[in-house]
């Protein structure tokens, strides 16, 4: 009993850590870029384009695997209740640089309309907190993104 509740308060090993298959961790990537889009009321076309482009480009997906795993995530995102178990898998399966990129990904969902609403806002930072990336890196993600987009 006492080596059960010791367990509790020691550090993962590594192969815990890494434990999201590579399929998991784009299924959830994709799925929170789904989520973003929703979270201004709808998913328009421009941010399906851009959804698609950034996971065709991100995970060198084949137009079939692409078509399915857009297919798949959105079915996630509409059954979840919760962003946690999609961050999760994110924050497992990813290096420090991948959930950053991630980030990135996400802001340039959230700018695909042009606009920047409360609700994504506040979704961007409780991704940051529950990936483990830092307020200050997630700005700067915010303003590479603004800049490339020509939104400074």
């Amino acid at each position: 009993m006492l080596d059960r509740f010791r367990r509790l308060f020691e550090a993962p090993s590594p192969t815990t850590v890494m434990s999201a298959s590579p399929e998991a961790r784009n299924l959830a990537v994709a799925a929170l870029l789904f989520h973003a889009a929703a979270l201004d009321g709808e998913i328009d076309q421009a941010e399906e384009q851009v959804i698609g482009s950034l996971l065709a480009k991100r995970f060198e997906l084949s137009a079939g695997d692409l078509i399915s795993l857009l297919d798949d995530a959105r079915k996630a995102e509409e059954d979840a209740n919760q962003i946690l178990r999609f961050t999760q898998q994110i924050k497992d399966g990813s290096s420090h640089e991948e959930r950053v990129a991630l980030l990135e990904m996400l802001w340039e969902v959230v700018f695909a309309d042009g606009e920047e609403h409360a609700f994504e806002a506040n979704l961007m930072r409780r991704v940051a907190g529950l990936i483990y990336v830092t307020d200050q890196e997630s700005g700067s993600a915010r303003l590479r993104v603004r800049a490339r987009l020509g939104l400074i």
